[in-house]
């Protein structure tokens, strides 16, 4: 994990989700995901749009040519959880394609115009995924 990451996870957790640090505020969550190869637990923070069952994430990784690790983690193992800064639910990963995709895309280029800058960076399709809370 890098500095970075391990700076705005301490912050996150130490204020509630609130993340001063590069004007983060209360838009953050933290997603554990379950390593594909090692099985180690992963905490990632990342933007995370609110949902009637859930969240919106989008492997973004600041307009990376390649995918975050996390996105791979979730297509091999699903389950996951999400820190908000009050709680941590657990979660299930479902990846969004065709309109569906479109439609949350469009949610995080409204919520911040950095993400089109992240799509033209990137220089492919950045993956949405929509974390719906597990019943149990």
């Amino acid at each position: 994990m890098s500095d970075f990451n391990s700076m705005i996870i301490e912050e996150f957790r130490a204020n509630g989700g609130q993340v001063t640090t590069a004007g983060f505020g209360d838009r953050l969550v933290l997603l554990h995901t379950t390593g594909a190869k090692t099985g180690a637990e992963r905490v990632s923070p990342l933007m995370g749009l609110p949902t009637d069952d859930g969240w919106l994430v989008a492997a973004s990784k600041g307009g990376a040519p390649e995918e975050p690790g996390w996105a791979h983690n979730l297509r091999v193992n699903p389950r996951a959880a999400v820190e908000t800064g009050t709680a941590t639910v657990d979660a299930v990963a479902a990846e969004l394609d065709g309109a569906d995709h479109d439609a949350g895309w469009a949610r995080f280029l409204a919520a911040s115009p950095s993400f089109a800058t992240y799509q033209e960076r990137a220089g492919r399709k950045i993956a949405v995924f929509h974390l719906v809370r597990a019943t149990a």
